[in-house]
């Protein structure tokens, strides 16, 4: 068992006629040098077919105000709703794909698929990812990085969704070298009895 999963939305379609969103919990990071990641899907889903013909897609991180959407565009079809309307979400355009961003995400990550592998109840789309967009509302000014803790990404495990918790280190912290402590020269307090 690896948890807790990512709980993103997945767009795709070529046209607003065919575009829709999936709710995908296995999906990562495979590569950075070249960015590569993956989603899988059940071949019998709506979006499977789609995929397949216009291997393209985006995947957009969710938080906390997104949670109904992402839950509801993960147990409602693509064959009998339109899931950007329902759920009142905004397509827009990608930079580097056909498929639309969810404006409405913090992060778009626009993605094309160079392999599916088939691997039993689920195929995996392989995919470069060729664009990144994020909101600027979450970019820290002090730093330029993504602030998750403005966010509250979604993520997913055991059936229910959480945001994450508090930051307990950073990369790297256990290793690190602490400084060193100043000596004083106060006297050294008694011993109390």
């Amino acid at each position: 068992m690896i948890y807790p999963l990512p709980a993103v939305m997945v767009s795709l379609g070529e046209t607003p006629e065919e575009y829709n969103i999936i709710t995908i919990a296995w999906t990562g990071t495979l590569c950075s040098d070249p960015p590569l990641c993956y989603i899988s899907v059940r071949p019998e889903r709506h979006s499977h077919a789609i995929l397949q013909r216009t291997r393209e897609f985006v995947i957009n991180l969710t938080t906390r105000p997104l949670a109904r959407a992402t839950d509801w565009c993960g147990v409602r079809s693509g064959r009998h709703y339109k899931k950007f309307e329902e759920m009142r979400l905004t397509p827009g355009p990608a930079a580097k794909v056909g498929a639309p961003i969810i404006v409405e995400a913090p992060i778009n990550i626009e993605c094309r698929v160079i392999e599916i592998r088939s691997l039993g109840t689920h195929d995996m789309f392989l995919a470069e990812v060729v664009n990144v967009k994020a909101d600027q509302q979450y970019i820290d000014p002090r730093t330029g990085a993504f602030d998750l803790a403005r966010a509250e990404p979604l993520a997913f495990a055991h059936g229910g969704y959480f945001t994450l918790g508090r930051k307990i280190g950073k990369f790297g912290f256990s290793v690190e070298k602490k400084r060193k402590q100043r000596k004083t020269s106060s006297p050294a307090r008694p011993k109390k009895t």
